[in-house]
């Protein structure tokens, strides 16, 4: 290994311990190490080594050159901004005010239909039974993919899930749904994993770990290639269906904020601008904004 690389590596470490003392979670250290190392890659040099002006070159580069989503970009200057103040100590002005604008988009939301077609495309069981999962009780790809056993609370038809920022939660789990969680157990009968990863051609060897997300993802947007539906959408959507579907049903915007593991009601908020009854509930009342009958 080169004298580069080995100086890259203990960089590299470093940033990794400095992350694991704050609880950073292994899925943000590794978004953020990879923002650092792309870095380091764009220049060919180690990033301890760079200038604040060529860190200001290179996020400019991100914005303007490449045009990166807004998501992305924030994942690269959040991880760089990390590295240079908290692991290297380099209190960068650019650092503070390179943060990309906040655009506030509403996100796409399928119909029950439309998420019940697409699911019965799926046609591996593992990515139907936790796609089906992750959609009824509204969480996130990893959330879903990374359910263990002992989360299931059959006895009170409930899932405590390990969210976010290391926030539990717990969200209630529909008769069917544990019905169809129980089916698909005993076709593996994991000790540790409601949706485990099988190594080898899947001829029930022994579980490694947890199903990968990327392949749930990848066996969705064949669903939904097959299906037929002409929407955008993606894993994540599922959980926007779900929370606009609970609405629509009725359930107080404020449990829906518990069960989705929102930390602030203005981000559950959003869902009130999807959901279709709601507006078509609120018809009749404009219209007769422009009656002069009382």
């Amino acid at each position: 290994m080169s004298k580069i690389r080995r100086r890259r590596s203990a960089l590299q470490e470093r940033m990794r311990e400095d992350m694991d003392l704050r609880g950073y979670s292994e899925s943000t250290i590794e978004s953020y190490v990879g923002a650092v190392r792309r870095l380091a890659e764009h220049y060919g040099r180690s990033p301890d080594l760079l200038s604040e002006e060529e860190v200001r070159s290179y996020l400019l580069y991100l914005a303007v050159g490449k045009k990166v989503s807004r998501s992305f970009h924030t994942i690269e200057l959040s991880g760089i901004k990390f590295f240079y103040q908290e692991t290297l100590g380099r209190e960068w002005q650019i650092l503070e005010v390179a943060r990309p604008r906040y655009e506030q988009k509403l996100p796409g939301v399928l119909s029950r239909d439309e998420v019940w077609t697409i699911l019965d495309c799926v046609r591996i069981d593992i990515y139907r039974v936790c796609l089906s999962t992750i959609y009824v009780c509204g969480l996130r790809l990893m959330e879903g993919a990374t359910l263990q056993v002992d989360q299931i609370d059959g006895k009170r038809n409930l899932v405590l899930v390990h969210g976010k920022g290391g926030k539990d939660r717990y969200v209630p789990l529909p008769d069917e749904a544990l019905t169809m969680l129980r089916e698909f157990w005993r076709s593996h009968r994991s000790e540790q994993w409601l949706f485990p990863s099988r190594n080898g051609s899947g001829k029930g060897k022994a579980a490694e770990g947890s199903v990968r997300p990327r392949g749930v993802q990848r066996a969705f947007q064949a669903a939904l290639k097959d299906s037929g539906v002409r929407k955008r959408a993606h894993v994540h959507t599922l959980r926007h269906s779900y929370a606009t579907h609970l609405l629509e049903e009725g359930v107080n915007l404020r449990l829906i904020q518990l069960y989705l593991g929102h930390s602030s009601l203005k981000t559950t908020q959003i869902y009130t601008h999807l959901t279709r009854k709601l507006r078509d509930a609120a018809k009749d009342p404009v219209n007769r904004l422009m009656s002069r009958d009382e």
